[in-house]
């Protein structure tokens, strides 16, 4: 592995790199992630939120700083993340850079090489990111879903997801992460970035294996919901600004997972039922997605499989956005879902 010391000519080495991960209860799956960690890094950071199963004792047996998190404060992993980072600058004020990683994920041997390269190709560069992949991804239909969602088009992004290779000094540019979002910190931060002129690059190499462990329609609906919930904010936030920032998204989910169904069954009665024939119209988007994915490079049976439950998730990400503004309109403390 590439030990190269950065130099005026804006090049790293691992050893220039430290890491920070996070997680809570992850067992086996922290073991994993930290034994895949190179051992020329510069620096690793566990950033533990009241794990009970040894998590704190093994990265510490493995050489990593351990962060408990006070958890009298409600937890977010942006907070997390910004917590693991101010230790590093601590621990290495020297560090350039930050190689984010959770808990649930093992790094890939070569991932940090072919990230530096692209970060010495451009300074305008703050993140870099790969593909992520799930370790057993035809287990079950929703870790299949996973995976097929962490394959994403490569070249110039607008966002990242929790894994990714940053400049410390474009993430402090911006204020780090956003502590108070209970989901979508990284397309948040990500905005920031981009605002302030760097680029978020996606690279053609594998950069993470995560082990999300879905077996039931109950996770993936939770997913989902936190996913609404995420649209919901970012629009909240930016989408009266130029970006329009996830505005696409937010319309959507109110269409398909809301306005539609809430129409047709409105008007059930006086039609005689003839309004439930717009629930057909779920078909269109049924197509356009499968259409999609057919040509994205997917099997038949997966971009049905994708097509299917895009449609299907309109709801839960519609319950999310329901569950932002009405925690927002109440008062309420946004909680991590």
């Amino acid at each position: 592995m590439p030990e190269h010391r950065s130099n005026g000519s804006g090049r790293f080495g691992v050893s220039d790199v430290g890491v920070v991960a996070i997680g809570r209860n992850e067992g086996e799956r922290l073991q994993r992630c930290i034994r895949s960690l190179p051992a020329q890094l510069g620096a690793v950071v566990y950033v533990d939120s009241g794990s009970t199963d040894g998590s704190v004792e093994f990265a510490r047996e493995h050489g990593a700083e351990v962060v408990a998190l006070d958890m009298s404060v409600p937890f977010t992993a942006a907070r997390a993340r910004n917590a693991g980072v101010e230790r590093l600058r601590q621990a290495r004020p020297e560090l350039a850079l930050v190689q984010f990683v959770d808990g649930d994920c093992e790094l890939d041997e070569l991932w940090i090489p072919a990230a530096l390269e692209s970060l010495a190709a451009d300074p305008q560069v703050a993140v870099v990111c790969g593909r992520r992949r799930e370790i057993a991804p035809r287990d079950t239909l929703y870790n299949q879903l996973c995976d097929m969602e962490w394959d994403t088009p490569i070249g110039d992004a607008e966002a990242c997801g929790g894994d990714a290779l940053m400049r410390l000094a474009a993430l402090a540019e911006v204020g780090g992460y956003d502590g108070s979002m209970i989901a979508g910190e990284e397309p948040e931060l990500c905005l920031r970035l981009r605002r302030a002129g760097h680029r978020v690059l996606r690279i053609d190499h594998e950069m993470t294996r995560h082990d999300a462990q879905m077996t039931r329609l109950s996770q993936w609906w939770t997913r989902n919901v936190r996913a609404g919930h995420a649209y919901a904010e970012g629009y909240h936030r930016y989408g009266s600004d130029t970006e329009r920032y996830n505005e696409r998204a937010v319309l959507s989910n109110i269409a398909w997972g809301i306005g539609l169904p809430a129409t047709s069954l409105f008007f059930a009665l006086p039609t005689l039922g003839t309004s439930l024939w717009l629930l057909g119209l779920f078909g269109v988007l049924y197509k356009r997605v499968y259409a999609h994915r057919l040509a994205h490079g997917d099997s038949a049976s997966d971009a049905a499989l994708c097509a299917r439950y895009t449609a299907l998730g309109k709801f839960p990400q519609a319950q999310g956005w329901l569950q932002f503004h009405y925690r927002r309109l109440t008062g309420q403390q946004n909680t991590l879902i």
